[in-house]
């Protein structure tokens, strides 16, 4: 790390102008795919222009991410650039915290508030009037309109995959954090070992959440058109997944660092970050676990 003290300024970058463009691409790409399979349209072109979105978000990380490691490994951060970097990252996993918030949110309005008062209970209990005879209970499988948002056959339970997926996600924070004393112990075998384990628990819980929806999808008649369980359930799962993926992708640039040389016991920010974002994961599944599957 330089040992000057003054502000390292970057020079001039495209990197900020391509990710604008690739977030727009994806967001109206998965616009267009939700309107356009609510209407009965054909989503390939939706789709496509989704992946095209989703190639340019990549060539940006990798190409922005690939020039701060540059910089980083010429020295030329300082002691309050590496400050900055985890101010930053500190209000980046704050944002995804409010993120999940405003999911459990609708989720706890939905299941405290809103279904009790279309079953007639509380101060808007006359809200029953809309669908008379309709008995609120959660998870809302019998829907107050059933011919237009048919409810599923059945939902989830906690104590199969979700439980599997659970243990692995635990075990997961264990073993990034054992990767992490071994870096700072300065024992690169073991972060090796630790954090491939760490990897590859990740890799698994994609693929266990894979066939979770598609066990959702094919056997239960648990969709996103299942009313608003089959909604908060997807929405919040779904967009953890998503974040599982990037974690996912984090560790194992972190991963191929290792093996090429990178970090010291003592210099390893990048290492640290992607732990912290890697135990957010985890947390807010631990959440979903229990408030989607449990309760």
């Amino acid at each position: 790390m330089a040992d000057h003290q003054n502000y390292y300024v970057p020079e001039q970058s495209k990197w900020p102008i391509v990710a604008t463009v690739g977030l727009g691409v994806t967001l109206y790409g998965a616009a267009a795919i939700m309107v356009n399979g609510n209407q009965g349209q054909s989503t390939t072109g939706s789709w496509v222009v989704f992946w095209i979105g989703a190639l340019i978000m990549a060539y940006m990380l990798f190409g922005w991410f690939g020039s701060v490691i540059r910089e980083s490994r010429a020295g030329l951060y300082s002691d309050q650039m590496d400050r900055s970097f985890r101010w930053g990252m500190s209000w980046f996993i704050f944002s995804e915290v409010m993120f999940f918030a405003a999911f459990f949110g609708a989720l706890f309005y939905v299941r405290v508030f809103v279904v009790p008062w279309l079953g007639g209970e509380g101060d808007r209990g006359s809200s029953n009037m809309l669908w008379e005879g309709f008995q609120a209970s959660w998870p809302l499988v019998n829907n107050p309109d059933p011919q237009a948002y048919p409810g599923p056959r059945e939902v989830i339970g906690p104590w199969g995959l979700p439980l599997i997926n659970t243990l692995l996600l635990v075990t997961s924070s264990i073993t990034v954090t054992i990767a992490h004393h071994a870096l700072k112990a300065g024992n690169r075998a073991g972060v090796k070992l630790w954090l491939t384990a760490t990897v590859a628990l990740a890799i698994v819980f994609v693929f266990v959440q894979g066939y979770e929806y598609s066990h959702a999808y094919q056997d239960l008649d648990l969709t996103l058109r299942s009313g608003i369980y089959g909604s908060t359930f997807f929405m919040l799962t779904g967009f953890h997944g998503a974040h599982v993926v990037l974690g996912t992708v984090m560790l194992v640039t972190m991963l191929i660092r290792i093996h090429k040389g990178h970090f010291t016991k003592d210099q390893h920010f990048g290492f640290e970050a992607a732990s912290w974002y890697w135990h957010f994961v985890d947390v807010v599944w631990l959440g979903l676990f229990v408030f989607v599957y449990v309760l």
